[in-house]
């Protein structure tokens, strides 16, 4: 989790189409793995965590808790300190390394790995772009701010001193509160990615779907009640696909969970949840969403098992087909 401050993220358009992809399309693949403290943080060195990006067979990476945790972290606050884990995973692993610097309240120990050359990086450092299959493909790396976290306040356990609260309205104020900002950063970004076909958002949010806080998930007591929690709802209004929820569009037979693998589910002091996304746009690309899986710790919670886990998120990794350029686009629903 430890999200501290935030990261930028970029627009969408909510349209895509699932379906195989067809005879000599370039097909991508896209992860999101918070690496818990650059792969420190369980006291082992870094072999598993290099062992889960090899399992994903992933394209592009964007890597969140790249440097370990300081020393004096709180709720609010904890820095990082110490040597990238990127670097080395980029050196062991051949991939091109985007190590993310900037502003301390955008850019919180992040990177981005890439099989392809960067072309340009933007200026506030939470994203880059690259030249794959003929097309701009622009990825935006981020991680949100985790205080406070709001299914903690909705049901009821402690986080330093963060307010319970029971109400949607709530629970939706305080996650805009927490996160809001950040999003309003977005619009410092929107020219760096203006000549991508391929728009790419992964990060750890801090937050989760309002399409897991269902109706059918508070009925079931899944979660307390239905929310409709704002980072990933207004993300869809700006075009955002979530690319997991494209593919497995039932929060019931496939909740997806990301936080977290190092408690169990009956735990009735940690709440599991789907807080880690890969969201992307089309633009021209002919894109579709062709496949999305949980890389985790266990074939009941993951789709992709490695062993021993390395962190305290599960990751995913999203398989994106780049079709014809400007080919006929179409929503899922």
């Amino acid at each position: 989790m430890k999200g501290r401050p935030f990261a930028v993220v970029l627009a969408a358009s909510f349209l895509t189409f699932l379906g195989a992809p067809e005879s000599g399309a370039q097909t991508i693949r896209v992860m999101t793995f918070n690496a818990w403290g650059g792969g420190s943080n369980d006291g082992t060195g870094p072999a598993q965590t290099l062992a889960a990006i090899r399992a994903a067979d992933a394209d592009l990476v964007g890597l969140q808790e790249v440097r370990a945790e300081g020393s004096q972290c709180s709720a609010e606050d904890c820095p990082a300190e110490g040597p990238s884990f990127a670097s080395v995973a980029a050196r062991v692993l051949g991939y091109h390394l985007v190590e993310q610097s900037g502003d301390a309240d955008l850019v919180w120990a992040q990177a981005i790995l890439s099989r392809y050359p960067p072309v340009a990086t933007s200026s506030n450092g939470v994203g880059a772009s690259f030249d794959i299959a003929d097309r701009r493909v622009a990825i935006f790396n981020v991680h949100f701010t985790d205080y406070p976290y709001q299914p903690y306040q909705a049901v009821g356990i402690p986080y330093d001193e963060a307010l319970f609260l029971s109400t949607p309205a709530e629970l939706i104020q305080a996650a805009v509160g927490a996160r809001g900002d950040a999003l309003g950063l977005l619009r410092t970004e929107l020219d760096f990615a203006a000549d991508a076909g391929l728009i790419l958002v992964t990060g750890d949010f801090n937050e989760p779907s309002h399409r897991d806080w269902s109706e059918a998930a508070a009925r079931a007591g899944r979660h307390p009640l239905a929310v409709e929690y704002p980072t990933i709802l207004a993300l869809e209004e700006l075009g955002f696909v979530d690319a997991y929820r494209a593919v497995h569009g039932n929060e019931m037979t496939h909740p997806g969970y990301t936080w977290t693998p190092s408690r169990p589910l009956d735990d009735s002091a940690e709440h599991h949840d789907r807080i880690d996304f890969v969201l992307l746009r089309s633009a021209g690309a002919g894109a579709r969403v062709t496949g999305a899986w949980v890389v985790g710790e266990s074939a009941e919670q993951a789709d992709i098992v490695v062993q021993p886990w390395p962190s305290d998120h599960r990751a995913v990794v999203a398989e994106i087909t780049l079709g014809e350029k400007g080919g006929v686009i179409r929503s899922r629903e």
